[in-house]
């Protein structure tokens, strides 16, 4: 019975999140032309307000993110082409990555090393995974299987690692910068200030929601391993 307890609050505490930010995101998307502009519309002239003229502004079919690499800020096309308050908090909060990125905000620069290290770590890590247990009967040295088991672990375990410590940089970005902009500029329709920081909130979590759900494909290998 305690177990069963214990997994299902560790399964709230994964899948939670998750849920929460997928719950906000949807709750302000109506109405959908609650704004006169769009978020595409909306990140464009907050781009022009900071001299970044030479950043881009566009759809994607991967999810709302900044691309520093680009330079571009790519949002859904429901948040790019929508008129709602989802559309546009996210659009600024994404506009706020490019304000860090511009401005030479150490986290960021860090962040983008960070994932480009990760990458093809995660899936040097499931290779290690899957090796293990053939390297363990192959030498009949359960020690190197072990070690391998365990460096596929801190491998795959990577990009959850990333996405906690950058916390503080996705709340820069809601907090730091997205809100002083849309405050400054009164973009914001009456009574709208308070839900605007809860979807800039759930914005900032976004990455940590993805992180901690992760981490069920770390269950899902140790639960493969352990047969």
């Amino acid at each position: 019975m305690i177990v069963v307890i214990l997994v299902v609050l560790l399964l709230v505490a994964i899948v939670g999140p998750s849920l929460w930010v997928s719950r906000v995101l949807t709750r302000y998307s109506d109405p959908p032309d609650r704004y006169p502009g769009t978020g595409g519309e909306l990140a464009r002239h907050l781009l022009d307000n900071l001299g970044l003229q030479d950043v881009g502004a566009e759809v994607t079919e991967q999810g709302d993110h900044y691309d520093p690499d680009a330079r571009v800020v790519r949002l859904t096309e429901d948040k790019f082409n929508g008129r709602s308050l989802t559309a546009v908090a996210v659009a600024a909060h994404e506009v706020g990555h490019a304000h860090q990125h511009a401005s030479g905000y150490g986290p960021l620069q860090w962040r983008t090393r960070l994932v480009k290290w990760a990458a093809p770590g995660e899936k040097i890590g499931a290779g290690v995974l899957m090796l293990a247990p053939f390297v363990t009967l192959a030498t009949r040295a359960p020690l190197a299987g072990l070690l391998m088991f365990l460096g596929g672990f801190l491998v795959l375990g990577l990009g959850t690692i990333i996405h906690f410590v950058t916390l503080p940089m996705e709340l820069d970005a809601s907090f730091g910068r997205a809100m002083p902009m849309l405050e400054k500029g009164n973009y914001l329709k009456p009574g709208d200030e308070p839900h605007a920081r809860r979807l800039l909130r759930a914005a900032a979590m976004t990455y940590v929601a993805a992180s901690l759900m992760s981490l069920v494909n770390i269950a899902r290998w140790w639960a493969i391993l352990r047969r």
